[in-house]
């Protein structure tokens, strides 16, 4: 009798709180409200909340549980809410993972995150800054290698990119590409990430007095998140123990630097720590592999429906990487067609296509309506970039109409304002790398029974924006090989 009666109870406290605060929120102008309860358990989530936009435009309010959150749905209104308005839609609601204070995806806004971001963005800018590139350029050529060796035979490349993408933050991060370390890695990412997006998790947005009720699927996740932390405090050890002052090899040796420089004259309260370092470590790897990976796999899975694109690309490299020439990221708009077919992937499959919720750190407003303090905000990404009073034709994929003078509209894939995707220049430079490599050494063609991949998300993908399993086969185009050291685009 104790549990339901318990249960009783919080559901009557959640009932008193949801109608003070509707008591409370009678007098202000608050964007519509649309009908029903269940919006969240929707397939096809962000499609689904860009359709609610035809009878309620491109702001308005769903239910999550008994709360009310508001959904963005449009350039214009995301780019009030985080640019114009950052400061007052910086926050973060309260999540799962216990060490939100130290966690930079995830935690609210605050002096302390605001030096945790500044710390992590500088070790990834400018203590990685001369090595990132050629890092990149080094793993890529090793990956074509390796898919040179399997002689055009089909491959699960979604897999092949995940273990590139974390072998290259491996290296970033901890100075190390040794394969049993990515696999360890990429294991515990793969695991982490499939118990977040499970089901039993992904309820508790939408019923959150589920979390004081027994969750297996709960459980297994905070005992991933322990082993996450487990390899991650493995990888400090091994740094501290090591650490030369004045020097760093990678990102963790700089922040373990950069923690110890911030102590003198400072109030303890203030004071970064290897916490900090820590959770840094985390969101790099979390943020920073399956997403690019996913990336990578939906322009293969693009190029495989529209090999009259994939034909121009190569062209195009042909001509501006002959034999002999280097590949350099500052070249890039000497390849403009590349760089249009990345932006026309980013647009149709961004990144997170929900933005992480924000939180209203005081009262404010988006067009016009009235937005109060605590209120959540989720911005639709990927509903932005098929507004079709943007982009003509939305859901085509069309890489030229970013090549048309004057036509190049700004998309929010990596997010905008105090909380844009850290990783964006580092995951720009990926896309273009691999890409560029990877076109320029194979030709992408269907597996031998001529399937061609979806272009369908599957339904219920969770954070990110995940691409049904698919097979490709990489035949070589047996170019002369590419000698790295004798010029650069620009000669």
């Amino acid at each position: 009798m104790l549990l339901p009666g318990l249960l009783l109870l919080l559901l009557l406290l959640a009932g008193t709180r949801w109608l003070w605060g509707q008591w409370t929120l009678r007098s202000l102008r608050l964007p519509p409200l649309a009908p029903g309860f269940l919006h969240f358990l929707q397939p096809n989530l962000p499609i689904y909340l860009l359709g609610l936009t035809r009878k309620l435009g491109p702001i308005y309010r769903i239910r999550l549980g008994l709360q009310d959150v508001v959904v963005l749905n449009s350039n214009k209104t995301i780019e009030e809410a985080l640019i114009q308005k950052w400061v007052d839609f910086a926050g973060r609601p309260q999540m799962l993972d216990g060490k939100m204070d130290l966690d930079l995806s995830l935690g609210d806004y605050s002096l302390m995150w605001k030096a945790h971001k500044k710390l992590t963005r500088s070790a990834l800018m400018l203590g990685m800054r001369d090595s990132m590139e050629p890092l990149v350029e080094q793993l890529t050529q090793e990956f074509c290698e390796r898919m040179r060796a399997q002689a055009g035979a089909p491959v699960d490349i979604h897999e092949e990119f995940s273990l590139l993408t974390c072998s290259i933050i491996c290296c970033l991060t901890f100075g190390d590409k040794d394969s049993t370390l990515v696999q360890a890695i990429y294991d515990c990412v793969h695991d982490v990430l499939g118990a977040w997006n499970h089901w039993s998790i992904q309820i508790l947005s939408v019923i959150p007095l589920l979390r004081f009720l027994p969750n297996p699927g709960l459980w297994k996740l905070k005992q991933l998140q322990e082993n996450r932390d487990r390899l991650v405090e493995q990888q400090l050890r091994r740094h501290k123990d090591s650490l030369v002052a004045g020097q760093w090899k990678d990102v963790t040796d700089y922040m373990l630097q950069g923690v110890e420089k911030q102590r003198d004259g400072k109030d303890a309260a203030q004071l970064l720590h290897e916490g900090h370092v820590h959770m840094s470590v985390v969101d790099l790897f979390i943020g920073g592999t399956e997403t690019t990976a996913a990336t990578l796999s939906w322009a293969v899975a693009f190029l495989l429906h529209h090999p009259e694109i994939q034909k121009r690309l190569q062209e195009e490299l042909d001509l501006k990487l002959g034999p002999g020439s280097r590949l350099l990221y500052k070249d890039r708009m000497q390849l403009p067609l590349l760089m249009a077919t990345i932006a026309e992937v980013l647009r149709l499959r961004p990144v997170v296509p929900l933005a992480l919720p924000h939180r209203a750190t005081r009262s404010s407003s988006i067009s016009g309506y009235n937005i109060p303090k605590d209120t959540i905000i989720i911005p639709n990404i990927q509903g932005a970039n098929l507004d079709e009073m943007v982009w003509e034709l939305p859901s085509k994929f069309w890489p030229d109409r970013f090549l048309e003078p004057g036509r190049n509209p700004r998309t929010p894939s990596f997010g905008c304002g105090a909380r844009v995707c850290l990783g964006e220049p580092l995951a720009r430079l990926e896309l273009f790398v691999v890409l560029a490599r990877l076109l320029q050494a194979f030709s992408l063609l269907p597996p031998p029974d001529g399937a061609l991949p979806s272009l369908q998300p599957q339904p219920h993908s969770g954070i990110n924006l995940l691409i049904p399993p698919f097979r490709v086969r990489l035949q070589p185009r047996n170019l002369a090989p590419q000698d790295q050291g004798e010029k650069s685009l620009t000669g």
